[in-house]
C-alpha cells in the first residue's frame, strides 16, 4: 500500500512538471497589438521660432541704434566788417573747432509690415535709412586760435556764427565720407547677430518685402463606383 501511494505522488507531480513546461513553450512574446515600433522610437524635437510680433518688440526696443561714428577738426576763418572802414568795425577770427558725428538706424519705425518670419528659420526684415544723431562740437577742444579787431571792437555773434559753419562742414566732410553707409553696414551686423542668437538659421535684408507663398489647398477628387 505504502509503495503504491509513492508512485501515485510521483505520477502526480511528473503531470505537473508537463504541463507547466508544455505552457511555457506554448507562449510567445508579442509586442502590444495596433502598436506601430517606429513610434516607440525617439521621435526629433521640432524647432519653435520666435513670432514676427516677439521679433519686432525686441528690435523696437533697441529704438535709436548708434552704429557709427566720425570724429575730425576742422579750422575755421569768420570775419565781418571788412572794406575801407574795416579798420573800425573789421572783426577777423581763426577757429580750431573740434566736432563729432555719430549717426544709425532708428529701429523703432520697424513694424509689421518690415519684418516677416518663415517656417524654416528666415527672418526678412527692410530696415529703415540710415541717419545721423549727433552733429556737434566738442566745446572742451574747440577755441579760438587769433582774432583781430577794428577801433569798434569785435562782432559778438561771429563766433557764433563760425562755430554753426564749422558743424555745418564737418557734417558735410562725414557724410560725404560714408558715415551713412558705414552706419547702415554696422546695423545689419548687429541685427544679424542678435536674430541669429534668437535662434533663426538666415537673416536678409531686403529693400521690399516678399510675397508671402500662400499654403497649398488640398486637391480632393471624387470616384464614383457604379452599381
Amino acid at each position: 500500500m505504502r509503495l503504491k501511494n509513492i508512485l501515485m505522488w510521483i505520477g502526480i507531480i511528473v503531470v505537473v512538471v508537463a504541463s507547466v513546461w508544455i505552457f511555457a513553450r506554448s507562449r510567445k512574446p508579442s509586442s502590444p497589438s495596433g502598436i506601430d515600433p517606429q513610434a516607440l522610437l525617439p521621435q526629433p524635437t521640432p524647432t519653435i521660432y520666435p513670432s514676427a510680433a516677439t521679433v519686432i518688440e525686441g528690435v523696437q526696443a533697441l529704438s535709436r541704434l548708434e552704429t557709427a561714428s566720425y570724429q575730425m577738426e576742422k579750422v575755421i576763418t569768420a570775419e565781418s566788417g571788412q572794406g575801407p572802414l574795416g579798420f573800425l568795425f573789421g572783426d577777423r577770427l581763426l577757429l580750431i573747432a573740434y566736432g563729432e558725428m555719430i549717426a544709425g538706424v532708428d529701429l523703432s519705425y520697424i513694424g509689421p509690415a518690415d519684418l516677416m518670419t518663415t517656417d524654416d528659420g528666415t527672418v526678412y526684415i527692410h530696415l529703415p535709412p540710415a541717419e545721423v544723431f549727433v552733429a556737434t562740437l566738442d566745446n572742451s577742444r574747440t577755441y579760438v586760435y587769433d582774432r583781430r579787431t577794428g577801433v569798434a571792437g569785435m562782432n559778438e555773434q561771429l563766433e557764433t556764427a563760425a562755430r554753426q559753419e564749422a558743424e555745418r562742414l564737418m557734417l558735410q566732410a562725414a557724410i560725404e565720407s560714408g558715415l551713412l553707409e558705414k552706419a547702415d553696414e554696422n546695423a545689419r551686423v548687429v541685427l544679424r547677430s542678435l536674430l541669429l542668437g534668437l535662434g533663426f538659421r538666415h537673416v536678409i535684408f531686403v529693400k521690399e518685402m516678399p510675397t508671402p507663398t500662400p499654403a497649398p489647398v488640398p486637391t480632393v477628387t471624387a470616384t464614383v463606383v457604379g452599381p
